[in-house]
């Protein structure tokens, strides 16, 4: 019996050993924080570094920043593990969450308190166009300037609104199509080296504190709907304390009282941010929509697809949406 009891105990004492090791092992440590290539990555550094300086602090774990020079490298960073935590775009994050182990775990408040953003179309002062309209009927004659196709509101939410909508392809429809980030979007059209871009408000308002010579040359000539205030994602095999710790450190930075909380908020305003949310990966469905309506769109239109393959296309989408929306139902009870 004490042999048996002294092997129990024993093997309880390894097996307990075992978890322990495995428990640590899962902690990372060094955590890379992915950061979207929305401006050049000088600018980027200035806004981010002090946010991830306070990060390493509160989490107890080194961390630093990963810029890529497109929305993919940080796409791809998350799916081989190279980077463990980042913002996103809500469609890089689409991604992130299908093809990469992500989980969005909070997401971004705008400086006025609202729970998003606006895409944009921006054009130089000293061109005619002034609305979307104007744009879409001189199409064969302008270069225009299109986001990462990963980007929410330089390439997604225009693609829907004002292209899908129209029946438009863009490709085939405008003299030249570029593709860049946020800020050399802006920049092209202020240099005209492209007379229509796509752009965002957040993006907007940085440019004109950063660059203000480049930003008095542009007009906005439309507006989308709100757009989700950009996720925070990390990898869903994070352990579960190294987790808890980084969205306590989100979802209470920025909002002390006092000198210290003063302080982070003065490191939120260049990113046009008030502070973070509770989120979710549900907060992605308006965007799964969007996609769908969108290729919904392109397949009705598509006249090489023969009838009962465009027929079976859409059938699935409708099924794909109707789940969606289902989902969007049970939340709000």
């Amino acid at each position: 019996m004490n042999v048996l009891r002294r092997s129990l105990m024993a093997a309880g004492l390894a097996a307990g050993l075992l978890t322990s090791v495995v428990s640590f092992a899962a902690k990372p440590k060094e955590i890379v924080f992915g950061i979207i290539s929305t401006e050049a990555s000088s600018i980027q550094k200035k806004m981010f570094d002090p946010l991830l300086a306070d990060m390493e602090k509160a989490i107890g774990i080194p961390v630093k920043g990963f810029y890529a020079s497109d929305y993919a490298g940080v796409i791809e960073a998350m799916r081989f593990n190279k980077v463990q935590v980042a913002w996103y775009g809500n469609k890089a994050a689409m991604q992130a969450v299908d093809r990469s182990s992500g989980e969005i775990f909070v997401q971004t408040v705008a400086l006025d308190g609202s729970m998003g953003y606006y895409s944009l179309l921006i054009t130089h002062k000293d061109l005619p166009y002034k609305n979307m309209q104007d744009v879409l009927k001189d199409s064969k004659n302008i270069r225009f300037g299109n986001g990462d196709p990963n980007s929410t509101s330089g390439f997604l939410v225009p693609a829907y609104y004002v292209f899908a909508l129209n029946n438009v392809d863009p490709k085939q429809s405008f003299k030249v199509v570029t593709t860049a980030s946020h800020e050399n979007n802006a920049l092209a059209v202020a240099n005209k080296q492209v007379d229509v871009a796509t752009f965002n408000t957040e993006s907007w308002t940085r440019l004109q504190q950063n660059k203000p010579d480049a930003h008095a040359n542009l007009r906005e000539i439309w507006r989308s709907p709100l757009i989700p205030g950009d996720p925070l994602v990390y990898r869903k095999d994070l352990d579960a304390d190294t987790k808890k710790k980084i969205k306590s450190f989100f979802m209470t930075y920025g909002q002390a009282s006092g000198a210290e909380g003063d302080r982070q908020r003065e490191i939120l305003k260049p990113h046009e941010w008030k502070g973070f949310v509770d989120s979710s990966n549900d907060q992605l469905i308006p965007i799964r929509q969007l996609e769908l309506f969108k290729d919904k769109r392109k397949i009705e239109n598509d006249t090489k697809l023969s009838a009962s393959d465009k027929t079976k296309q859409l059938a699935d989408i409708e099924k794909k949406l109707a789940a969606l929306d289902a989902r969007a139902k049970a939340i709000k009870k």
